[in-house]
């Protein structure tokens, strides 16, 4: 797993350099990146990103949120913009830089990407869904979150439409190894 921050970063000698070494190997580099207030919050900066990664032999894979650690607040953005970046970016290129997922966070309950948002039942909502989870069978399955025009990170955001919990905090699917049909869909 490679970690660019900036197409500026692949245009140098040693990378160059280093991604042929490491690809004559026979090894495959996928790529991740935060997504950063001031330096790469614009979808044509991810464009052009995943543009030199696939022209030099890379797999765009993660556009992640900035986890929530240490001094994030500066580089930090809400995820709706998250969002529209991501998505702006996805559809400016053409399908083999389209192996990207996001934008994603590593949260406690597991690997949460942004799908977008909506609106359901008259309320505006982030549509999410797990891309990884200590339950395998709770990925892929989209569900809901208020929409918040602040929120930056998973742990900011309430269940849509009045709930108290999220579907997988029933019952604690989270920590249960099931089948999808222990899941109760309302």
């Amino acid at each position: 797993q490679a970690h660019f921050n900036h197409p500026v970063e692949l245009r140098t000698d040693a990378v160059k350099k280093a991604i042929e070494r490491i690809e004559n190997s026979g090894a495959q580099i996928r790529t991740q990146s935060p997504l950063l207030r001031k330096i790469n919050n614009d979808a044509r900066i991810w464009a052009d990103m995943w543009r030199e990664q696939v022209n030099l032999g890379l797999i765009p894979y993660y556009m992640f949120v900035v986890r929530d650690t240490g001094s994030r607040t500066f580089f930090e953005v809400p995820l709706e913009r998250a969002w529209n970046v991501f998505r702006r970016a996805y559809r400016s290129v053409s399908g083999v830089c389209r192996t990207v997922r996001g934008p994603s966070m590593s949260a406690n309950p597991g690997k949460i990407q942004v799908l977008g948002i909506t609106e359901v039942k008259g309320e505006k909502v982030f549509v999410l869904r797990f891309l990884q989870c200590r339950n395998p069978n709770l990925v892929d399955i989209p569900f809901f979150a208020k929409y918040d025009d602040k929120a930056t990170w998973f742990d900011q955001l309430e269940p849509a439409f009045g709930k108290t919990e999220f579907f997988f905090e029933r019952g604690n699917l989270i920590g249960k190894n099931g089948r999808d049909e222990e899941v109760s869909w309302e």
